[in-house]
């Protein structure tokens, strides 16, 4: 039962519907197809563990009332392995409590399974591409970079854990218009550097950030005479360089954010192949494109879009959204990608819908290309919104955050809300110690396990391996058995809905549980049998709890 909840949720409906189809063959039941219904968890437990509203789906097929189909089945249902009782509530519902058979089920998977519970073959097969963050390279990251690359992140590992075969890729736009201005801001700025501020005018639209200075005059330093150069032969060099110094400065910050990334895919490197100039062509092949004023534009109103696209301009550059379609392209036709799923900001709604309308001009499933957008983030502190940083008195970037509270707290609180929720990010709250603080209370029911654990053994008292299961039977250690079991379902829920926030409103949660069982029940001066099943149930929630951790790469203290 490696999905417990899954699991028992597909036995429950087919012992219901097999029940059912008894009923009928006996004449209870008049003949009739059977139609698809549910099977879930109650929102109320004290209906029971597990529900389906088989009856109401019925009775327009069986022609009777909902209660009295539910009266039916749950007589006959009565007795089936892992069932202590079946119910019938309100409208007709057919609720399932388990007996201790189940929940010492649970515990024997997570026994079992041991790092690896959670896991599941749910998207075995799938291959899959998860592309975030791809932050501009011609400067720092910001605070929806920082967003972006936890959401990105996580889920992929939801995506892995729950079977899949996950790409994690950097997007680098090393080329265009942005790079070009960009190059003109370096070289203004190493003339200013070398020869005086009143040399040459910055340009307006440039990059104005003093990162660019920066860069200007470290390739000046090792460079003395790079002023002399002319501008044209200049420029690539500063280009080069700057963009070099930038992409490093962007893989060590999100190192040290524990991303890391399978490839950081250089759009030049679609101009340099030939990739670009052959999407447009096909585009064109298929009818797909027309000329106006010298331009080329995509025919988006045909495939969905509000308004159509130019791809080349009359100066025959390309636009940003040719080589958008390329790298699409290139994603799932070059590389074979089952899926992909983009993490953009929430201002990109209008590149989603024009993005799907080429993949169906291309003849790509555009059910395949899949978005989640995410949300703008207000960095808080002692209730007053926070622009600058403390250590540097400008914005602040990912850097700047990261040396500010711990890597965890980042992770932990940025995949707290819904991606597509605005976010207040608690800076005061991420580095308090206290059970108010969201990922210290997951942590410390890990910490505080490992303690358990550790004054036991100085006293003698180790794990047996086999406990007697069947002796947790107060409502704390059923409810605490019950999160436990949700882990595996949580994950593929969590990565089938692209929504990785799930997961630590579930930590939360089982650290709850855990909490509450442990200020209610003794373990310690119990009788052997029993001290010995709570503190098994203690090892599989704080083996859940690591589990979960883990997946979202943070640490599970043993100590606090």
């Amino acid at each position: 039962m490696d999905n417990p909840v899954a699991n028992m949720l597909e036995r429950l409906k087919i012992e219901t519907a097999a029940a059912a189809a008894a009923l009928q063959k006996e004449g209870v039941l008049p003949e009739g197809a059977l139609v698809d219904f549910d099977a879930e968890i109650p929102k109320d437990v004290s209906f029971g563990d597990f529900s389906t509203n088989f009856a109401m789906k019925h009775a327009r097929v069986f022609h009777r009332s909902p209660r009295d189909i539910a009266t039916l089945i749950a007589e006959r249902l009565r007795g089936a392995e892992y069932v202590e009782d079946v119910t019938v509530a309100g409208a007709g519902f057919i609720n399932f409590t388990m007996n201790a058979d189940y929940f010492h089920s649970v515990l024997e998977t997570v026994r079992r399974k041991g790092a690896d519970y959670g896991k599941s073959d749910h998207f075995k097969g799938e291959k899959v591409m998860v592309e975030f963050v791809s932050a501009n390279p011609t400067g720092p990251m910001h605070m929806g970079n920082a967003r972006g690359g936890i959401i990105g992140d996580c889920l992929s590992s939801l995506l892995e854990w729950a079977g899949a075969k996950v790409h994690r890729e950097f997007y680098v736009n090393d080329a265009g218009n942005q790079v070009a201005l960009f190059g003109k801001s370096l070289y203004v700025r190493l003339i200013q550097a070398a020869k005086g501020e009143d040399t040459i005018e910055f340009p307006e639209d440039g990059y104005h950030g003093d990162d660019v200075k920066t860069l200007a005059a470290a390739y000046l330093a090792d460079h003395p005479d790079a002023a002399e150069e002319a501008e044209n032969t200049l420029t690539p060099k500063l280009i080069a360089f700057g963009l070099e110094r930038n992409i490093q400065k962007m893989q060590d910050d999100l190192a040290k954010y524990k991303i890391t990334y399978d490839c950081w895919f250089r759009e030049s490197a679609l101009h340099q192949s030939g990739y670009v100039a052959e999407t447009v062509k096909l585009l064109e092949d298929k009818g797909a494109l027309y000329e106006k004023e010298g331009a080329k534009w995509f025919r988006a109103t045909d495939y969905g879009f509000e308004k159509d696209e130019v791809l080349v301009k009359a100066n025959g550059f390309y636009t940003y959204f040719a080589v958008d379609i390329a790298y699409h392209r290139n994603k799932f036709s070059a590389r074979g990608f089952d899926r992909v799923i983009d993490v953009l900001g929430a201002d990109h709604h209008g590149h989603t819908l024009r993005f799907l309308a080429a993949m169906r001009a291309l003849g790509i499933d555009e059910k395949r290309l899949e978005f989640v957008l995410m949300q703008l983030v207000r960095l808080m502190r002692d209730g007053e919104v926070v622009r600058m940083s403390k250590r540097t008195g400008k914005s602040i970037t990912l850097s700047d955050l990261l040396d500010e509270i711990p890597v965890d707290a980042a992770r932990f609180f940025f995949n707290s809300r819904a991606s597509d929720s605005a976010m207040d990010f608690d800076l005061t709250l991420a580095t308090r110690q206290d059970s108010d603080n969201p990922l210290y209370y997951v942590q410390y029911a890990h910490a505080r396990i490992c303690s358990i654990v550790r004054t036991l053994e100085a006293e003698g008292v180790s794990f047996s391996g086999a406990p007697d299961d069947t002796l947790l039977d107060t409502a704390e250690e059923k409810a605490l058995i019950r999160a436990i079991a949700a882990l595996p379902q949580e994950i593929v829920r969590d990565a089938a809905e692209k929504e990785p926030s799930h997961l630590t409103t579930y930590c939360v949660d089982l650290a709850a549980a855990f909490h509450k069982f442990y200020n209610t029940c003794n373990i310690k001066n119990e009788a052997p049998a029993l001290r010995d099943a709570r503190l098994g149930l203690c090892l599989a929630a704080r083996q859940t709890l690591k589990n979960a951790l883990t997946l979202m790469n943070i640490d599970a203290p043993e100590k606090m």
